[in-house]
């Protein structure tokens, strides 16, 4: 019984690691705190349901508090849990897993960007999707990879409602990845082409995002256009990867606006950007 729940706690610690960075020690941490919980606890059930509140809450604490103040002298800053400067998470979960850290230039350009766009088209906000950990160089960012830095962020694609055509902040799937905007039959298709030379994970995010509500957006080529060329004209970028397909539809001639290799997994359903 003592080795299954070693094997279990291990399983945990090293779970929380690797979804959140900080979120392992946190778990050890959160031992300390049983000799208080458990005197509350009348049964069982109320003991494990207390000492997981205790976990969450000394989660939160760490999370929201503590780790940008210690991130933020080591070069890194988080981006917004909430519409800030026309720029938000798609999904919060994204924040709540530590996965929106940055270096300040990253987050001062993305700022500009936003702000840009938003003059530009009334109402339109950047969408960012996954960024990097609060800490540590080459930790990696599964099942990014190369979320490693600081220096890459991901951000959703622009959208139109489809039955009304009128812009949205939204987007159709739920963490941003998975609904791709495929190749027409006369486009470039570098799906295929990877798949077909046995890069079997190319598309596997399509295979784990429900498909259902694709049909209500339509892909905003004009404002997608506008952001990509937005961040084209931040000197501090060094790259941008879309697939080749949208490269060509969208008309961007950018040397900075390049595919990312087979290795990858596909980006036509997000936008790649990092600093030189």
């Amino acid at each position: 019984m003592q080795l299954i729940r070693f094997i279990f706690y291990l399983f945990l610690f090293c779970f929380l690691t690797v979804l959140t960075q900080v979120g392992g020690l946190i778990f050890l941490m959160s031992f300390g705190t049983r000799k208080f919980t458990d005197r509350w606890a009348k049964s069982n059930l109320q003991k494990t349901a207390f000492r997981w509140a205790a976990f969450l809450i000394l989660y939160s604490v760490v999370s929201f508090i503590i780790v940008p103040r210690v991130a933020k002298p080591l070069g890194r800053v988080p981006l917004p849990i909430t519409e800030t400067r026309h720029l938000q998470p798609l999904n919060v979960l994204t924040c709540l897993l530590n996965r929106n850290y940055v270096r300040p230039a990253m987050r001062e350009l993305t700022y500009e960007v936003a702000e840009n766009m938003h003059a530009k088209y009334s109402g339109s906000r950047i969408n960012y999707l996954e960024a990097n950990f609060p800490f540590i160089n080459k930790f990696p960012l599964l099942p990014h990879l190369s979320h490693n830095d600081g220096k890459k962020l991901d951000l959703s694609f622009c959208y139109r409602d489809a039955k009304t055509n009128s812009i949205t902040n939204d987007a159709p799937a739920f963490i941003g990845y998975g609904i791709c905007e495929e190749p027409k039959s006369d486009e470039k298709n570098a799906t295929l082409y990877c798949e077909n030379k046995g890069y079997w994970q190319y598309s596997y995010m399509t295979w784990v995002t429900p498909q259902y509500s694709k049909k209500d957006f339509t892909f905003d080529g004009n404002r997608t256009r506008e952001l990509l060329n937005q961040f084209v004209s931040q000197k501090a970028i060094g790259k941008i990867f879309i697939e080749p397909h949208l490269r060509e539809r969208l008309g961007l001639k950018s040397r900075k606006i390049r595919f990312h290799g087979c290795q990858a997994v596909r980006h036509d359903d997000h936008i790649h950007v990092q600093l030189k």
